[in-house]
């Protein structure tokens, strides 16, 4: 069978045509998981409509066409964000980090350790999508549940008071994809105790999800990393570890307390620290 690749020049173009190309650097692994290369491909990352950058009190709005490393560049003078800074920063490889996209990154399918989409659930992101039918704004956990083929053209992430980080671990070196991401957006009282938090967990379970019961535990607690791999440690039976060839399920299970009070550290360390991170 041959492949198309179609390349719209216009966003009306792109969808008229065939299911937009998602995540580029993981359909170009088709081969190795042995599965079928699809009948045509729509590359969209170069739409103008897609590289928009706009910024106002209330939010920050970053177009799906935009790079990890734009993403990076875009997210990091916020405290706000940093969960998505560090995601985007530290993702896959430097090369990778140049292509791949941040709406790649949210419509792949069967990619089950995204490290965007785990930071954007815990900043509470919500996402623009296009069909022939118009656009529509839509939460980011919804959209994970469906993904019925619309194009995502922008991601809305609000600016709050939480601080946020985010962890991940690779097996062997960085450019691995992690066996586990955590981040999280937690917001402290006069006490430094927890009053509000979300926590999101990536490459545990097939899809990126927040975590409830962690969420749960940590409020009324100080604000640190010990009580956060305390919290993670007293709830890790509500996560169901995926089997996988890079990790059984029982250890992307087992290394969850440890990769949250590390994305606690890393929202609670200083701007000049975390600003390189």
């Amino acid at each position: 069978m041959t492949t198309t690749l179609h390349v719209p020049r216009t966003l009306d173009e792109a969808l008229g045509t065939l299911a937009p190309l998602a995540g580029g650097t993981w359909v170009m692994r088709t081969p190795l998981r042995e599965e079928p290369w699809a009948e045509g491909y729509v590359a969209v990352a170069g739409l103008p409509e897609l590289r928009t950058r706009d910024r106002n009190a209330g939010e920050l709005r970053l177009g799906a066409g935009l790079t990890h490393a734009e993403t990076a560049d875009a997210t990091r003078a916020a405290h706000d964000l940093r969960a998505l800074h560090q995601a985007a920063a530290h993702s896959a490889n430097p090369g990778a980090r140049q292509r791949a996209t941040l709406g790649g990154n949210l419509s792949t399918a069967r990619f089950p350790a995204p490290d965007l989409v785990t930071a954007l659930l815990c900043l509470d992101a919500s996402l623009t999508v296009a069909d022939r039918q118009g656009q529509r704004d839509v939460p980011v956990a919804n959209y994970l549940r469906s993904r019925d083929g619309s194009l995502v053209t922008c991601v809305s992430l609000p600016r709050t008071a939480a601080r946020t980080g985010h962890a991940r671990l690779p097996l062997r070196r960085a450019g691995d994809y992690p066996v586990a991401i955590v981040s999280v957006a937690l917001v402290t009282g006069a006490d430094d105790t927890v009053v509000a938090a979300r926590v999101a967990v990536g490459s545990v379970e097939p899809v990126p999800r927040r975590w409830p019961e962690a969420e749960r535990l940590l409020l009324g607690r100080p604000a640190d990393p010990a009580a956060a791999k305390e919290t993670a440690a007293a709830c890790t039976g509500s996560v169901t570890g995926r089997d996988g060839v890079d990790a059984p399920g029982w250890y992307r299970e087992r290394v969850l307390p440890t990769l949250l009070a590390r994305a606690v550290d890393a929202a609670l360390a200083p701007e000049t620290t975390r600003s390189g991170a």
